[in-house]
């Protein structure tokens, strides 16, 4: 068992750490600003600095803060659903199919904007659905879901890439969301992915004991009195909820569910009452941490956080399955 102290001051370094970088992320450009600068600037008087700031880079950095804890949770109750700790919204297709349905309303109802995450989520829930329909087979099999993931995610993505390529996008709009590009994202953007996302994680709070029951045997979880199925679908539906609501802003971010979940089990534990508001932290600094760095190492140029998250994920993910027969967090 994981004490007490330790969670607490797990999620204090975390929050300190997350902080930091946000300063970071803040100053990393040609325009930089101090702590105090910043806040009067904000919050006192206007100071032509950091109304840059906040019309080009705020948005983004709080995009990011924002949409990693999204996928991050995301990613976390799709383990918990399909027992299978290498479940992943990027990686069994569930972003692309959000991500196809968002381009296709970007690109065609540009008026529906808003609205935008629920279509994804539609999108998002037919990729699901696929997955685990094809994979089910007497029971869920982790090799299946696996191996159909990557093949709808195959599909769906080639699909995008047809359709940005054939209507000659930039990096705005429906390139953006292919790309997983959130350079030039708005104010409008933030509002947007963070309302979808508050409800989703309120609900995925809510749902964080069933996900413990989720994790025990059906015949033990239905002894216990538990709707199992019932279960299941909802915090399904709530894992893909906040999936769509990532993709349709930031675009398909691989690993990012995979990475968090794990790291926070081996720092917290497996309770989800812990491990949930947990994964929100880490999963905002990653991506956060991902995006800053997509910007450092290539300046004046930059690396989308998608490139880098996929350049570390992999690695993880090949370890991962040679160590996939191990118990994080118990």
């Amino acid at each position: 068992m994981i004490s007490k102290k330790r969670k607490s001051l797990c999620f204090i370094i975390t929050i300190v750490c997350l902080f930091i970088l946000f300063l970071v992320a803040v100053n990393t450009g040609s325009i930089k600003v101090t702590p105090v600068e910043l806040f009067r600037g904000l919050f006192i008087e206007y100071d032509q600095k950091v109304s840059a700031i906040y019309d080009l880079r705020l948005p983004r950095i709080l995009i990011a803060i924002v949409g990693g804890a999204a996928i991050a949770v995301s990613g976390v109750l799709l383990q918990a659903v399909m027992k299978n700790p290498m479940a992943d919204p990027g990686i069994i297709g569930i972003s692309s199919g959000a991500s196809l349905t968002a381009v296709l309303v970007t690109a065609f109802m540009p008026k529906l904007f808003f609205y935008t995450p629920l279509f994804a989520f539609i999108g998002g829930m037919a990729a699901f659905l696929i997955v685990y329909g094809l994979s089910w087979k007497e029971g869920l099999s982790p090799v299946r879901i696996i191996l159909v993931g990557v093949a709808v995610n195959t599909m769906f993505t080639g699909i995008m890439n047809a359709f940005n390529s054939g209507t000659g996008s930039t990096n705005s709009g429906v390139a953006s969301i292919v790309n997983g590009n959130i350079t030039m994202k708005t104010w409008n953007d933030f509002y947007m992915i963070t309302i979808y996302t508050i409800v989703g994680l309120i609900f995925a709070l809510f749902f964080s004991e069933k996900c413990n029951l989720l994790a025990l045997e059906d015949k033990t979880a239905t002894g216990l009195g538990i709707h199992v199925n019932r279960n299941r679908i909802l915090v399904s539906l709530i894992a893909v909820l906040l999936a769509a609501i990532s993709t349709a802003v930031v675009g398909p971010i691989s690993f990012l569910g995979l990475i968090v979940p794990h790291i926070s089990r081996i720092l917290v534990g497996s309770n989800h009452k812990t491990l949930l508001p947990y994964t929100m932290l880490l999963g905002a600094f990653v991506f956060l941490l991902a995006d800053t760095v997509g910007r450092l190492i290539a300046q004046p140029y930059e690396i989308s956080a998608s490139v880098i998250m996929a350049v570390v994920g992999g690695p993880f993910f090949i370890i991962l399955l040679k160590r996939s027969g191990k118990n994080y967090g118990k």
